[in-house]
């Protein structure tokens, strides 16, 4: 051992031992601490997203990417749309769903164990339908409406597309006898046009409707097999973008889209502006009114904090941009919630990220955020403790040369009882003063073992005297 290690004024290891104690208290608090906090969240989440090329389907690819940088994989979880995504975090099989508005049944309990981290986006009642219905849009308001009501409608579609246009469709009643689309039930479309027929006192049975899946009702239209098709997706949905700029298909107009608003708590108000689509196109060639879902990301109770914060974070660089519904910051909001609020979505969606996520990675911010609590009552139980730790280090540097005074003292009462033995006790004194020249301490103490071989020299002069 070097001089420089050997000679100090304080030995750390003696140091360490003394305060072990208090140090495994601490990392066993820690642990528990941990154990019970569970601060890291699982590096694997399931994401149930929607049918092939839906806007769903999009989002979480965006979402996966998103989580991927923080070491989070998240698995996408194809599905029919909002309400099979409603089904599967019912059923636990996915941690999180986009789940559009309108989707859960309102004649069941809503304390379900999910909570909402915002609406993201809005999805519009996107109805398309043939060009050519505009003949059988006539043969079948002329049994339903009154010669008055023809001829405002025929007025109205004469001023807007001139007289040798079809007919444009602005009511759901208009719908009645013509082939529709309204998609998969788990799609959760059905259910929305369910509710928007009965409103319209419009009996679904006078429909000839259909449950295609996306993309072969969207082939079927094409083929005009179909006269009309229902989505209700966010414009970012391929199917949408395709059929908004197709020849010949046409995307009916709800002039009452105020008015479904204030029947439906879900539902609002949207305008489709003119050339939003394709603005050297001019698609579409006016305004649009629609109605429109607004769609949210909702997760399982159970979900850990810690990812349901990183969704909400990622939500706001995914969602916050203009769109063609929405302005810059709209999205994410906490409007239109029909489940509670998660707190964590809502600190991330009002406040942005936390400090410390700012300046650190995420682990060792969410780390720090969520055990500071912990970490200050361990700190606050160990200080007054921590107050034996200089006693026990000083006891056990000192009983190095005092446990060899016992030995010394021992050595002067043999020789007082025995003065014939001192040749022996000499010998017995060499031995000693031969440890005590071994004996290691740091040099603040270097009094107390000098003191010894003092005291040694005291007894040997006793010895020789003998």
């Amino acid at each position: 051992m070097s001089k420089s290690i050997r000679y100090t004024l304080v030995s750390l290891r003696d140091l360490l031992v003394s305060a072990g104690p208090l140090v495994l208290l601490a990392v066993a608090l820690l642990a528990l601490a941990y154990w019970w906090l569970d601060p890291n969240p699982p590096k694997r989440v399931v994401l149930a997203t929607g049918p092939s090329q839906s806007a769903y389907e999009e989002f979480g690819k965006r979402y996966a990417k998103a989580l991927a940088a923080e070491g989070i994989q998240v698995v996408l979880l194809p599905s029919q749309g909002s309400s099979d995504n409603l089904r599967l975090l019912r059923e636990g099989r996915a941690d999180l769903g986009f789940v559009q508005g309108g989707s859960a049944d309102t004649t069941q309990p809503q304390d379900e164990g999910l909570r909402t981290l915002g609406s993201l986006f809005v999805e519009p009642v996107w109805l398309f339908y043939q060009e050519s219905v505009g003949a059988a849009l006539s043969a079948t308001t002329a049994a339903t409406r009154s010669r008055a009501a023809r001829s405002a409608l025929v007025a109205s579609t004469a001023r807007t597309t001139g007289a040798a246009a079809a007919p444009r469709l602005d009511a759901l009643s208009q719908l009645q006898g013509l082939r529709v689309n309204v998609g998969t039930a788990g799609s959760g479309v059905p259910g929305l046009m369910e509710k928007l027929l009965e409103v319209n006192r419009v009996d679904p049975a006078k429909l000839r409707l259909s449950r295609l899946e996306q993309t072969p009702a969207t082939v079927a239209f094409l083929d005009k097999s179909i006269d009309a098709i229902v989505f209700a997706s966010a414009p970012e949905s391929l199917m949408v973008q395709m059929l908004l700029q197709t020849p010949g298909v046409r995307l009916m107009d709800f002039p009452q889209s105020e008015a479904y608003s204030r029947r439906f708590q879900f539902l609002t108000p949207v305008v489709l502006p003119r050339g939003v689509v394709d603005l050297a196109g001019d698609v579409p060639q006016r305004d649009v009114r629609l109605v429109a879902s607004t769609t949210a990301l909702l997760t399982r109770e159970g979900t850990h904090p810690a990812l349901q914060q990183l969704f909400a974070q990622a939500a706001r660089t995914l969602h916050g941009g203009a769109g063609w519904f929405n302005r810059a910051g709209d999205f994410p909001n906490l409007l239109h919630s029909e489940f509670p609020v998660s707190p964590e979505a809502e600190r991330a969606i009002r406040s942005g990220p936390p400090l410390l996520q700012r300046y650190l990675p995420f682990w060792l911010a969410n780390l720090v955020e969520r055990m500071w609590l912990v970490l200050g009552i361990i700190i606050a139980v160990l200080l007054p403790l921590s107050r034996v730790v200089p006693p026990l280090y000083e006891f056990r540097i000192r009983s190095r040369v005092f446990r060899w005074y016992g030995q010394l003292r021992e050595i002067e009462h043999r020789l007082a009882a025995d003065p014939d033995s001192a040749p022996q006790l000499l010998a017995e004194l060499d031995e000693l003063e031969d440890h005590a020249g071994k004996i290691s301490v740091p040099l603040s103490y270097a009094d107390e073992l000098y003191a010894l071989r003092n005291n040694i020299n005291t007894v040997r002069r006793k010895l020789v005297k003998a």
